[in-house]
């Protein structure tokens, strides 16, 4: 499985999204995002100036694909 953070954007086809978006995506609270930032489970979120942040799309993109991989090779009992 690769990090979270090697995946490089394409700068000209990626969007940044809020925070509203991302919850939409993943379905998690504020706090539990931050937890898992603070963790190293979840990708940080890019400063776009003093009060604003957002994600790389393809960053979430990367992440819940990985969420998904990792649920099914534990369904199969890969890596277990």
């Amino acid at each position: 499985m690769t990090s979270i953070h090697q995946k490089q954007a394409n700068p000209s086809s990626d969007r940044f999204l809020r925070f509203p978006e991302v919850k939409k995506r993943v379905g998690f609270s504020r706090s539990q995002v931050h937890l898992l930032i603070n963790q190293g489970k979840f990708p940080a979120p890019i400063k776009l100036g003093a009060r604003a942040s957002a994600w790389l799309e393809s960053s979430i993109d990367q992440w819940i694909s990985e969420r998904i991989s990792a649920s099914q090779a534990k369904a199969k009992g890969v890596g277990t």
